[in-house]
């Protein structure tokens, strides 16, 4: 399968992307839930990128409805608090859904933990052929199992439909040497290594998800979800952003 994409506008070399961005993305303005407009004008954004012809698998977290490891510090215990977050993310999932189909890209939800009647359950060969037919597969409730982020399962996902990237949507436009929204001199990076990530802690994604981009070759592109038209300047060659790995 040829990695070049030809579309009339702007091309890419890209023909399969990951995006991963958090539950927090979703809020908005607001502290809490989703908020309809910032839903909606990220499955724009989707479908720009869409219309490119790159084909776009989906996670998103939870972390704006229930977050595990929060629940978990608060005295719950530690693998019932995970579930939820997982089903946190799958209404999570099922929102983008409504929000794509509205503006007529074809979706599917595909959870890790099945229920049938809301969405599909994982099976690998059949997204496969779902992103072959040009839907967005937005896969949720994460690995499917307590103790791991969605970050590693944005990371284990991708590597099972052979994505060529993981996207990192953030509220910033690349990785800092430190917090920008915090301190003035802190230093954008265009490219660092996966080992530097880990070396120096800089809060990309979790190590077990960073390790799993290095073992598979999987290089991480790190933009802000908050820059109109980022996504797809990014990926027709555009924009500012940082490359881990690749």
């Amino acid at each position: 399968m040829s990695s070049e994409v030809t579309t009339e506008g702007p091309q890419t070399t890209y023909k399969r992307v990951m995006l991963k961005i958090s539950g927090e993305a979703l809020m908005g303005d607001g502290q809490y839930g989703l908020n309809p407009p910032t839903v909606e004008r990220i499955a724009q954004e989707v479908k720009s990128v869409h219309d490119m012809g790159v084909e776009i698998c989906m996670v998103i977290g939870g972390g704006n409805i229930f977050r595990g490891l929060q629940g978990s510090a608060q005295g719950m215990e530690r693998t019932t608090a995970d579930y939820m977050g997982m089903l946190a993310t799958v209404m999570n999932a099922l929102a983008m859904q409504s929000a794509l189909e509205t503006i007529g890209v074809y979706t599917r939800v595909i959870s890790a933990i099945p229920m049938d009647q809301v969405c599909e359950p994982y099976i690998r060969r059949r997204a496969v052929r779902h992103l072959e037919k040009a839907r967005v597969c937005i896969f949720a409730a994460g690995t499917g199992n307590p103790y791991f982020t969605t970050d590693t399962a944005a990371t284990l996902r991708a590597s099972e439909m052979t994505c060529q990237a993981i996207f990192k949507g953030t509220k910033v436009d690349g990785i800092y040497d430190k917090d920008p929204e915090l301190h003035d001199d802190a230093v954008r990076y265009d490219h660092v290594s996966y080992d530097e990530v880990l070396q120096k802690n800089l809060k990309v994604m979790d190590a077990s998800a960073i390790a799993l981009a290095r073992d598979n070759s999987l290089p991480i592109i790190v933009f802000s979800l908050d820059e109109p038209g980022g996504f797809k300047g990014i990926l027709a060659g555009e924009g500012t952003y940082t490359k881990v790995g690749g």
